[in-house]
């Protein structure tokens, strides 16, 4: 078989896979958020943290409970990573630095799960399990609330009123996020992943050398990892390393489960406001990015100039040769394209080209098909932007989902387009101008300023991903995409809350002869217009100096 044939193969199985499960699992999602019973073990963890789940809360109230849980989340990761030499499975390991402790609290609690470090060589299997694992489960279940809390502003009128952001978070958790990552993590351990608690084997390797392998519960860490969309490994090699990934089989499995939530969240999105058909305008608008970004960076990599790429079958510098080349560039752009930040090769390897697909990928928000709940709140928001601007088109006042779009409601997601490109560009052009970001890098010109670029796009947007040429574990790096990661994540929540919370309190209007049908494939395509013209020119000047600009010159 030959490989091209191959890829054509493995692409339409995911595609496959992801339709079948698109209704069942959405389905499954906007039953656990609309129900009114509780799990008996949800009651337990209700009267642990001394909350009640039956509190209709305001969008004030609501975002008080994620940025208050948020800030103990960091916290705490913080402490275990600073004390953690003193505490039970330290494997020997020194207390993370101040700095770096700080950055990979943020990291992971911002879902963003950027590493500045190397897993097997500095943190204990406690700080693994009971704090990086904890937080993959935590920080996508936040994002799965707020997702949801804009949902019900579109579902809900009179009312200020948005859900219970402590229901939402166990729910999320208990009823979605847990069992979809029991199953996975058998599935990879089946395949060949390891799962245990062992001690550091010192091994003889050909050469006559000494190697330390470490050991860990990586199999339960790596479903959630991608079944999160957080993409921190238990190695630095992340998903290419073969105690993480070690087939095609769990590499298709790994694909798929980055993407399952996101591709299915449209279908709850439908059954919560009453009409499916608006879900799958919505995942089409998905679909139709996140292909087109398959196809480009495929066939980019595979006709990579040069005798070597030609020989080889493509560009495979950095990629791993039981992957090939389809497979590295589907697992790429579907983790720049979910806020994963999982790799199963290095990105920086990358053709200018393709890495400029990878970032934009990122610099459009995220949302094709995104986050957990992050790549629905943003596609939304767009959603908002796209009947606006159809709106202002054919002179009518613009509405979605029977709400109006106001001067308010404009506003809120006007700013919340602005806040990650604000943090890239500047913390970009600041890092560049200063000492650090030069002593950073460990290629020159367009590539150089590409691999501080995509650091401060990845932080900005909660990927987590990198070039592997940057050398980010400095102080400056460690504080500044530490903030990034911070800002980017919980600045447009406040947006998209206050959107909320403006749209629940609203009448609804009725449908007119001049309403804009927002479930057919023309809305479809003027989403996916809005998404390119107002996210992705925002960045053209900065993908010019760097990606592209490398991509042309080679």
């Amino acid at each position: 078989m030959s490989p091209v044939l191959a890829d054509v193969l493995q692409v339409s199985a995911l595609v496959v896979a992801l339709a079948l499960v698109h209704r069942p699992l959405g389905d499954h999602m906007a039953a656990v958020f609309s129900s009114d019973r509780h799990l008996r073990v949800e009651r337990w963890i209700y009267r642990a943290v001394g909350v009640n789940p039956d509190a209709q809360l305001r969008w004030p109230a609501y975002l008080r409970g994620v940025l208050a849980f948020s800030a103990v989340s960091v916290l705490l990761l913080y402490v275990l990573q600073r004390v953690q030499d003193e505490l039970p499975l330290s494997l020997g390991f020194a207390p993370i630095t101040p700095d770096q402790a700080f950055n990979t609290a943020t990291s992971f609690v911002s879902n963003t799960n950027w590493q500045s470090y190397s897993g097997e060589s500095a943190m204990s299997h406690l700080t693994q399990t009971g704090g990086l694992a904890v937080q993959n489960f935590v920080s996508a279940a936040v994002g799965l609330a707020v997702a949801m809390a804009l949902v019900r502003g579109f579902a809900r009128s009179r009312t200020g009123e948005l859900g219970n952001f402590w229901a939402d978070l166990v729910r999320g958790v208990v009823r979605i996020l847990l069992p979809l990552s029991v199953v996975a993590a058998i599935l990879l351990v089946a395949a060949g992943a390891i799962q245990n608690f062992a001690g550091i084997h010192e091994i003889t390797t050909l050469t006559g050398r000494s190697q330390s392998i470490s050991p860990g519960a990586v199999a339960s860490q790596e479903a959630i990892k991608n079944l999160g969309t957080n993409g921190g490994g238990y190695f630095n090699a992340n998903s290419a390393h073969p105690f993480e990934n070690p087939n095609g089989f769990s590499n298709l499995l790994e694909i798929f489960l980055l993407l399952v939530v996101p591709f299915s969240l449209p279908r709850t999105f439908g059954r919560m406001v009453g009409s499916v058909k608006q879900g799958y305008a919505i995942v089409s608008a998905m679909g139709l990015i996140w292909f087109t970004g398959v196809v480009l960076v495929t066939w980019i990599e595979y006709a990579h100039p040069g005798t070597a790429a030609q020989l080889a079958g493509g560009a495979m510098e950095g990629k791993e040769q039981r992957f090939g080349e389809g497979a590295s560039s589907l697992f790429a752009v579907s983790t720049t394209m979910t806020s994963t930040g999982s790799v199963n090769s290095f990105h920086d390897s990358f053709s200018g080209l393709s890495g400029g697909v990878l970032l934009l990928g990122m610099m459009l928000g995220e949302i094709a098909p995104g986050g957990v709940g992050s790549g629905l709140y943003g596609m939304l928001v767009m959603a908002v932007i796209a009947v606006f601007l159809a709106g202002l088109m054919v002179g009518r006042t613009p509405e979605y989902l029977g709400k109006k779009i106001g001067t308010r409601e404009i506003k809120l997601a006007a700013l919340y387009i602005l806040v990650t490109p604000a943090l890239v560009l500047v913390g970009t052009a600041v890092a560049m101008a200063l000492p650090d970001g030069e002593a950073a890098m460990t290629n020159i010109g367009a590539h150089g300023f590409s691999e501080v670029l995509y650091a401060y796009t990845s932080a900005s947007n909660n990927n987590g991903s990198a070039f592997a040429g940057f050398g980010a574990n400095t102080p400056y790096f460690n504080t500044t995409l530490g903030l990034c990661m911070l800002l980017g994540r919980f600045v447009p929540m406040v947006f998209v809350l206050a959107l909320a919370g403006s749209l629940a309190r609203q009448t609804p209007v009725p449908e007119t002869a001049g309403t804009l049908r927002t479930e057919k494939p023309l809305f479809t395509g003027l989403l996916v217009g809005a998404i390119l013209i107002v996210t992705g020119l925002t960045f053209f000047p900065a993908l010019a100096l760097g990606p592209l600009a490398e991509g042309l010159a080679s």
